[in-house]
C-alpha cells in the first residue's frame, strides 16, 4: 500500500507564498513521475506541475514564473513552491505520483490540502 500525505496548505495574503510538500510512503520501490494537480469549487481538476524523476518539469502557463516544482527523491517527496499568490489560485491542491511497488507501476493521489489566497 502506497500514501501520499500534502501538508502545507493554509490561508493567505495576494501576493503572499506557501510551499506545499507531498510525501509517499509505503511499498515503494521507486517513483516515475510526480505532480501537483488543483481543483477549485464547480471546475474541473486541472495540472498545475509535473516533474520527472530526473528533474524535468512542466508548469501550467497560468503559474509559470510564480510555482516552482522540485523533489527529493531520496525522501520520497515533492514540493511546490507558490510565489506572488492570486485570489484565483484558490483550490484544493492534490499530489499525484507514478509509483512501482511490487513490479507494478500505479498512480496513486494524495487527500489534498486547501489553499485560500485572500484579496
Amino acid at each position: 500500500q502506497v500514501q501520499l500525505v500534502e501538508s502545507g496548505g493554509g490561508l493567505v495574503q495576494a501576493g503572499g507564498s506557501l510551499r506545499l510538500s507531498c510525501a509517499a510512503s509505503g511499498s515503494i520501490s521507486s517513483i516515475n513521475g510526480m505532480g501537483w494537480y488543483r481543483q477549485a469549487p464547480g471546475k474541473q481538476r486541472e495540472l498545475v506541475a509535473l516533474i520527472t524523476s530526473g528533474g524535468r518539469t512542466t508548469l501550467a502557463d497560468s503559474v509559470k514564473g510564480r510555482f516552482t516544482i522540485s523533489r527529493d527523491n531520496a525522501k520520497n517527496t515533492v514540493f511546490l513552491q507558490m510565489n506572488s499568490l492570486k485570489p484565483e489560485d484558490t483550490s484544493e491542491y492534490y499530489c499525484n505520483a507514478d509509483v512501482w511497488s511490487f513490479g507494478r507501476l500505479m498512480n496513486y493521489w494524495g487527500k489534498g490540502t486547501l489553499v485560500t489566497v485572500s484579496s
